[in-house]
């Protein structure tokens, strides 16, 4: 994965734990009970990751995302993803300027702090793979010429996985570059009601959040989350977890080295945001079936007896033993 912070002075953990708190509380005035997936996915983004909210429509995945990207004071941009959508039409391409003569290249939306990819399972594969060298490597390559991405770059994709007629399932290679996938769930009666009494007191549809921070400052929050050290044993149990998907019965395919490395890096940020300069086996626990559970490939008997990878995930955090003791580092 690439450090998008190489050359930026990072922030100590309690600045970077009350910004945290900062931005989800002011994304919380405008999206009700969604506090725990709301971490996970700022954690994500501090940890240099991407997003994928997988759920039915109508539970605020597309407000999440652009509040998100309004308390982070990111350029956000938004596609409507199609089956007639071209790869062109994420990357950008080369149009003809009469007044200059010449071809001129007119960047895509994908030039942009936050990238909300909006049901990316409704676009052909094609299109699905122009966002993996830009997810990758935080680039694009057009007609020959490779483009940065400002920095920070971060995509958040959502995916309807109820619907099936008109969609294209994600491949492995592009779920692989989501550091998480995550499922909001529906409301309780409480948080329902909430949502519905906060839309008739604002008089409008649009629901406002105030800018948090800005993106030099989100650099610095990463930085200060990479900044952290992490105890070897904590990266052990990272390791053991990943393996233990390789080993499983019900499993065709396990977790790769890069889902071992995002469980450690989540962790990693939840534990910042928690105040904490070292992560516990909880704060792996916690991360690990939004990491871990996308990468899981289940064998056609465990399919049909309604194995779920998240199932799996679960079973071997029980089975797998974490470290006896971490603490701080010294």
């Amino acid at each position: 994965m690439t450090n998008d912070t190489p050359d930026v002075a990072p922030l100590a953990v309690p600045e970077v734990a009350a910004l945290g708190r900062r931005i989800l509380d002011e994304v919380g005035t405008a999206v009700v009970g969604m506090r725990d997936s709301l971490e996970i996915a700022l954690g994500t983004i501090l940890a240099s990751g991407h997003v994928l909210f997988e759920d039915v429509p109508g539970l605020g995945k597309t407000l999440a995302a652009r509040s998100l990207a309004t308390a982070l004071g990111l350029d956000f941009a938004r596609l409507q993803c199609t089956p007639d959508l071209l790869p062109s039409d994420i990357t950008g391409s080369s149009v003809y300027d009469p007044m200059a003569r010449e071809l001129v290249f007119r960047p895509g939306p994908v030039f942009t702090g936050l990238f909300l990819a909006d049901e990316i399972n409704r676009t052909a594969p094609k299109t699905q793979s122009a966002l993996l060298e830009a997810m990758a490597e935080r680039q694009v390559s057009v007609e020959g010429a490779t483009r940065p991405l400002p920095r920070p770059f971060h995509v958040v994709a959502t995916s309807n996985p109820v619907e099936y007629e008109g969609t294209y399932p994600l491949p492995e290679a592009q779920l692989d570059r989501f550091m998480v996938r995550l499922a909001v769930g529906y409301p309780d009666r409480d948080q329902e009601r909430e949502v519905l009494l906060r839309r008739v007191a604002r008089r409008h549809e649009a629901a406002p959040v105030a800018r948090v921070v800005d993106a030099p400052t989100v650099l610095a929050m990463q930085a200060g989350v990479e900044a952290t050290t992490v105890d070897p044993d904590v990266a052990g149990y990272c390791v053991d977890l990943a393996a233990a998907t390789r080993r499983h019965s019900a499993l065709e395919v396990g977790a790769s080295p890069r889902g071992s490395q995002n469980l450690l890096l989540l962790a990693r940020a939840v534990a910042v945001l928690d105040g904490r300069d070292f992560v516990l086996p909880e704060d792996v626990k916690r991360v690990a079936v939004p990491v871990l559970a996308h990468r899981l490939t289940l064998t056609p008997t465990a399919w049909a007896s309604a194995v779920r990878p998240e199932d799996v995930v679960t079973e071997l955090l029980d089975r797998v033993p974490g470290p006896a003791t971490v603490g701080p580092a010294r």
